[in-house]
């Protein structure tokens, strides 16, 4: 393998000015996603409220992620399928 010296890399005036405006972006869509949260929060379905139970913690990821989990049957037929005694 052939060993070669480190390429320089130059900061110009224009990656500056790209970085500013970028994290410019980012920043006012993180404050209009806490808004949204703020109010949200208001009808009890906020970050804050969610974090003290944990059912509704679980239930809000089952729907982000689309999980609609079915209830199981006490019977004695769902555990041991058609069995006959």
């Amino acid at each position: 393998m052939l060993r070669r010296k480190p390429t320089r890399l130059e900061l110009k005036l224009d990656d500056i000015e790209e970085f500013e405006s970028i994290r410019k972006d980012l920043e006012t869509r993180k404050k209009q996603k806490e808004d949204v949260e703020v109010i949200g929060g208001s009808d009890g379905e906020g970050a804050a409220g969610v974090s003290s139970d944990p059912k509704s913690r679980e239930q809000m990821i089952n729907d982000r992620i689309g999980y609609k989990p079915q209830p199981k049957p006490n019977d004695r037929s769902s555990q041991f399928g058609s069995f006959e005694f």
